[in-house]
């Protein structure tokens, strides 16, 4: 990797990780948001909520990338359950 890629991917990691600390409590509100209006069975309720915490401690540790990740599957497990 020359000087210059590597000061760019430098650069796009330091403006994308706080970009997706962001979207960290949005995706947890969106769920909480959902799981409230839907009809879920409480096993339902209970995986999506597990993968909501999940998700939401990631973020608390400054582990961002990982929460959005964790939360978007929380997301489809909304969309279509486990």
């Amino acid at each position: 990797m020359t000087g210059r890629s590597l000061l760019a991917a430098a650069v796009l990691v330091a403006f994308t990780t706080p970009a997706l600390a962001f979207y960290c409590p949005k995706n947890v509100g969106a769920i909480d948001a959902a799981l409230a209006k839907g009809s879920y069975t409480d096993a339902q309720k209970a995986a999506v909520k597990a993968l909501r915490d999940e998700g939401d401690a990631l973020h608390k540790s400054g582990k961002h990338k990982e929460s959005v990740v964790k939360l978007a599957e929380a997301m489809r497990a909304l969309i279509k359950p486990m």
